[in-house]
């Protein structure tokens, strides 16, 4: 799951990159204002990478999807790229989470045939 949730995460550290630099130009906004907001996002997104593993960190990946979509309300391109990413992002949870035990699955298939192979 860590590797295509991670993947989700980094083509989001981008798209809030460029959604920054769009937002400057359609808004009003302060620029310092908008790479704020945008900094934090982007150095969440980057953070949750590492944090994929631990109780909480799929939960505050929903959080960024969420913010990601109501940025639509600066940017309304981003009401479409957030449905995106949020649909990406539960890919990678759900089907992440069945290649994970898939792996197990085998991997206890191997260990089981590996013992009686050692035991003689």
């Amino acid at each position: 799951m860590r590797t295509l949730c991670a993947s989700t995460l980094i083509g989001e550290f981008f798209v809030i990159g460029f959604a920054g630099l769009v937002a400057m130009q359609l808004t009003d906004i302060s620029r310092a204002t908008i790479w704020i907001v945008s900094g934090i996002a982007m150095l969440l997104s980057l953070l949750l990478c590492g944090m994929l593993t631990r109780p909480g960190g799929v939960q505050l990946g929903w959080a960024l999807q969420i913010a990601l979509i109501a940025s639509g309300l600066v940017v309304p391109t981003m009401f479409f790229l957030g449905a995106v990413f949020a649909a990406l992002w539960w890919t990678s949870v759900h089907f992440g989470r069945k290649v994970d035990e898939a792996k197990a699955r085998f991997a206890a298939q191997a260990d089981a045939t590996a013992e009686p192979a050692n035991a003689g």
